[in-house]
């Protein structure tokens, strides 16, 4: 079995994590999502926001998470403070979990969604959610599987500056014992 491991991001990762992330979304969303909306998925761009939040995390409760095959980044996942107004204070949100197309199917995933659980529990969290864009059944299929649900809330997303196109999101939650439980 190939050296699998969860680990906090570094700033170092950016690059591996922008490709990672823009590869796996082409995959996901191409023929999904219009092309006007995969455009931003430039990984030099989005390697610069990961390098950013892995070495300024602007709270205790921010966290880049990084699962890896060898030394190599094979997946990533952002947990952050839930920003809805409906969630409490301390709600934290899953805000992306991404594996590279390659290293799907590895545990990688299950991995990642088991450490961000414990930062979100560890950070005083009592709820994780995470916002699912509604065609992506295999990511809203797992989380299901690992005992989210769907809470009811959802919303739409421009994907133009025009609003004429848009993507609808689906929140998922699941509830997080106490650490000491």
């Amino acid at each position: 079995m190939a050296d699998v491991s969860v680990r906090t991001g570094r700033a170092s990762d950016g690059p591996a994590l922008g490709v990672v992330q823009s590869t796996a979304w082409r995959a996901a969303y191409e023929g999904v999502l219009p092309e006007v909306a995969l455009e931003p998925f430039d990984p030099e761009v989005l390697a610069a926001g990961w390098e950013h939040a892995a070495a300024h995390p602007p709270s205790p409760r921010h966290t880049v998470l990084v699962a890896c095959a060898g030394e190599e980044p094979a997946g990533f996942a952002a947990v952050v403070p839930a920003q809805d107004p409906d969630l409490a204070a301390s709600a934290a949100e899953l805000s992306i979990l991404v594996v590279a197309p390659g290293e799907q199917r590895r545990g990688h995933a299950s991995r990642l969604l088991a450490a961000a659980v414990e930062h979100a529990r560890g950070s005083g969290a009592e709820i994780l959610v995470m916002w699912v864009l509604e065609p992506d059944a295999p990511l809203r299929e797992f989380l299901e599987a690992a005992g989210w649900a769907v809470d009811g809330a959802h919303r739409d997303l421009e994907l133009d500056e025009h609003g004429t196109q848009r993507v609808r999101q689906v929140r998922l939650h699941t509830a997080l014992a106490p650490a000491d439980a």
